[in-house]
């Protein structure tokens, strides 16, 4: 059902809101497909340099306001803290934040500890600050729906669906489940990997899946994490360990697809007792907190990021594995060059969803999403295996790595979001 806000129904029935051109009847400058947290960080992007924008989001305010703890998390890299602070959310979430000060990353296997040779990344190393910060997805997405509310130049259709799009010489249209239609001069899909947008646009998607399931939940602990991220590498997949507020870390365990069903399956004192033996006890004794999650990994890259008059970012676009916490980075680097080619474009008075213009974004963000789909992949696939000599070789490596500290250095930077060409707003 079709559930606006009241600030937004009063925003649609006011024909100020309304712009001609070339035309065509705009509904709003720019309409975007999915309201999860990228649409709503590029919403809030696009309005802050003055475009009008719609969100059609899936899901009911109601729901995404209401979410309560469930230990999903996300690991915001230090270049997309800067960006949410430029959009104004990152004050209203700072204090609900653990930051990233160290990462350790190892390799072995599950009850005989991790192997002598590892990488140890500090924060100290760089100027900056802390690499990242980590914070749980319903105060992020709390703060995004806020927000968005308080925009004036922003509508949100809540608990609403997009079934057909036609694209127009002079804008486009989007039909929704509730009979409605709405028109726009540009149609940006922000919705997931199975996105409805590229599909209805003719971009077809490539990549394949690593047989693996991601296993998602929250871990109460007796002893304090100090601020340190650890990522254990494992034959059937890695285990990520992530600082939250309080003695409180997110795991993001991959398993076999086979394996994974199993312990997805077990009750949580099951669960705990297999999960001990490949987390450690370094932490002390761990307990369940919230529910637990699963979710399928593979790699799926959209053949194109553009086609005429749409604009695809996030998961639409790109979607990798979970092993270096870069899908929702990257899907914020996505926004931050959206809204800098999009605000330049109209600077210059070309039309802002001409195909060279959106071929501009896409050039920008097609080497970096493909250089991350290629080392995330091949990383999996050196880790994810008991091989001996590749065994041999990885820990080699990164013992050297560990022990050289220009190297070391360059991965801090790396994993903080500094690297590449930045979009203005994370710079």
């Amino acid at each position: 059902m079709f559930e606006p806000t009241v600030a937004a129904a009063q925003r649609m029935d006011n024909p100020a809101r309304t712009r001609i051109l070339s035309g065509m009847t705009y509904d709003s400058d720019i309409l975007i497909v999915g309201g999860g947290l990228n649409g709503p960080a590029l919403a809030l992007g696009l309005a802050q340099v003055g475009f009008s924008v719609t969100i059609v989001d899936s899901l009911s305010e109601k729901i995404r306001k209401n979410a309560a703890f469930d230990g999903r998390s996300y690991a915001l890299a230090l270049a997309s803290v800067r960006l949410l602070r430029a959009i104004g959310i990152w004050d209203q979430v700072a204090d609900k934040s653990q930051p990233m000060l160290e990462i350790k990353v190892s390799d072995g296997r599950a009850g005989e500890g991790p192997s002598p040779f590892f990488m140890h990344f500090d924060h100290a190393e760089i100027e900056e600050g802390p690499m990242g910060h980590m914070l749980e997805d319903r105060h992020l997405r709390r703060a995004f729906l806020e927000a968005v509310a308080e925009t004036d130049s922003i509508t949100h259709l809540a608990g609403e669906t997009v079934f057909d799009q036609s694209i127009e010489a002079d804008g486009v249209q989007i039909a929704l489940a509730s009979g409605r239609s709405l028109t726009g001069r540009i149609l940006i899909g922000s919705d997931g990997r199975n996105s409805g947008t590229a599909t209805r646009a003719g971009i077809a998607r490539s990549g394949w899946g690593y047989g693996q399931t991601a296993l998602v939940a929250a871990l109460e602990h007796d002893l304090p994490h100090n601020g340190i991220a650890h990522q254990f590498f494992m034959p059937s997949g890695p285990l990520a360990i992530l600082p939250l507020p309080g003695n409180v870390s997110s795991i993001v365990w991959s398993e076999t697809e086979e394996t994974a069903a199993e312990f997805a399956a077990l009750s949580d004192a099951d669960f705990l007792d297999v999960l001990r033996p490949r987390f450690g006890d370094f932490l002390g004794d761990i307990r369940l907190r919230g529910k637990r999650f699963t979710y399928p990994l593979g790699l799926s890259i959209a053949n194109q990021f553009v086609a005429h008059r749409v604009a695809l970012i996030g998961d639409a676009a790109h979607g990798v594995h979970p092993l270096a916490g870069q899908g929702l980075n990257a899907g914020l680097r996505d926004v931050g060059a959206l809204i800098e080619v999009l605000s330049d474009a109209r600077t210059r008075g070309e039309d802002i969803a001409a195909l060279d213009v959106l071929e501009r974004y896409q050039q920008w963000r097609r080497f970096d999403t493909a250089s991350l789909a290629l080392v995330t992949d091949l990383t999996n696939r050196l880790f994810s295996n008991d091989n001996p000599l590749l065994r041999l070789g990885r820990d080699l490596g990164m013992g050297a790595i560990n022990a050289m500290p220009g190297l070391r250095r360059a991965f801090v930077r790396e994993a903080a979001g500094l690297t590449g060409d930045l979009p203005a707003l994370m710079r």
